[in-house]
């Protein structure tokens, strides 16, 4: 008889940060993202010049979305797919193989101007490509063929970091570029769609507990359906063509459909419950960006960094770090309650968000941005690594 994931965890002797996909790729990918902003501050005041073959405002960028974005990724589906397939999790050397892949792609990227020109983006596609072909394995031999577009998504997402690299050693400013765009509208699709199955599911568990009578709409009717064939169409339209009034108002349709989609959840039941709350308050930057984004085309307005951060570190940072969090308690034995710290995480990267907002008229802001977002993160990982490098208590 095969062994159970709870046994093959348990048989590895190994570091406890190799029991787990959640456990590295989450605390790394802290590390880093806490990492690579203090770098980019540095950079932005002029105290050192980046080894990259990217100008520094695209390797921000890059590093963020395909970097930070793609650890926590692999974490979060190295972790759920077991549970979707009923197959076991990888554990051990592999997955630390699979980490190292990810850490020499963060690397790669970063010494890029001293490497070959095509060693950076071979080694930084690598990881993902690994990571699509381990998942696509384990769907197919588990038949779980409802979660291939969470493999669809993230084939799209690879494309898209493949198209930044191109764009970028053609000389162009990547982070203006389809590369970017395809990657961030794919990141919004993945919160769409993953957050639209867990929110509501998290929401109802939450509030039959408390004997609240209210209930969320059930994940994935009609109308979520309708949604995402609206924002699948609205997201390409703004891939290849940013500027323009039909854009903008295909934007705003968008951030209206996922107002009333949210609005289903019964949001405002949540607010005791701050690992609740948050996942609520994450999913709400959808809306907010696309609102954003869409007067800023309707108005002409050529600047979209302030709209477009709203996108980037308020839906996709705020989702994932929620989801890191519950995550790590849940998996690690503890009780799902947010005490102090993590509530003050919360509200370090929510003030992050806002000021990097208001930084394109008041610059100023982009610094203070960029400090409240490595309290956010840097607290992750110095409040949250304990548990992740340490074996689950025994039951």
């Amino acid at each position: 008889m095969g062994q159970t994931s709870a046994e093959q965890i348990r048989a590895w002797q190994g570091p406890a940060l190799f029991s787990f996909g959640f456990r590295p790729f989450f605390l790394l990918g802290a590390v880093w993202v806490t990492l690579a902003m203090l770098v980019w501050l540095l950079a932005l005041s002029g105290a050192i010049t980046l080894p990259t073959r990217f100008d520094p405002v695209s390797w921000h960028a890059h590093e963020f979305l395909f970097g930070y974005l793609g650890a926590v990724l692999a974490g979060f589906l190295l972790t759920a797919v077991p549970n979707w397939t009923g197959r076991l999790p990888m554990v051990g050397w592999r997955l630390a193989a699979l980490v190292l892949l990810w850490v020499a792609g963060r690397l790669a990227v970063l010494v890029s101007d001293h490497l070959p020109v095509a060693v950076a983006p071979v080694i930084d596609l690598a990881f993902p490509l690994v990571l699509g072909g381990l998942i696509l394995r384990e769907i197919v031999a588990g038949k779980n063929w409802r979660n291939l577009i969470v493999l669809a998504l993230l084939a799209v997402f690879t494309l898209a970091n493949g198209i930044f690299h191109a764009e970028a050693l053609s000389g162009a400013s990547a982070a203006q570029g389809n590369g970017l765009r395809l990657g961030l509208a794919t990141g919004i699709m993945m919160i769409a769609v993953i957050g639209g199955r867990i929110i509501p599911s998290f929401t109802r568990n939450w509030l039959a507990k408390q004997n609240n009578p209210a209930r969320p709409a059930p994940p994935m009717q009609r109308f979520d359906k309708l949604v995402l064939l609206v924002s699948i169409a609205t997201l390409m339209l703004w891939v290849v063509r940013p500027f323009g009034v039909q854009t903008g108002a295909a934007l705003i349709l968008f951030g209206a459909l996922h107002g009333v989609r949210q609005a289903r959840w019964q949001p405002h039941h949540t607010l005791r419950d701050p690992l609740l709350w948050v996942l609520h308050a994450a999913y709400l930057f959808i809306p907010l960006g696309a609102f954003g984004l869409g007067v800023d085309q309707i108005m002409g307005n050529p600047v979209t960094a302030g709209a477009q951060h709203l996108w980037m570190a308020g839906a996709i940072g705020a989702m994932t770090l929620a989801v890191m969090t519950r995550a790590t308690l849940g998996h690690t034995g503890q009780s799902l309650s947010a005490n102090r710290v993590t509530v003050g995480i919360y509200l370090c990267l929510f003030g992050a968000v806002l000021a990097r907002f208001w930084s394109s008229i008041h610059w100023e802001l982009t610094q203070v941005s960029g400090v409240l977002w490595l309290a956010a993160f840097a607290g992750f990982a110095v409040a949250y690594g304990p548990a992740l490098l340490r074996p689950k208590p025994e039951t």
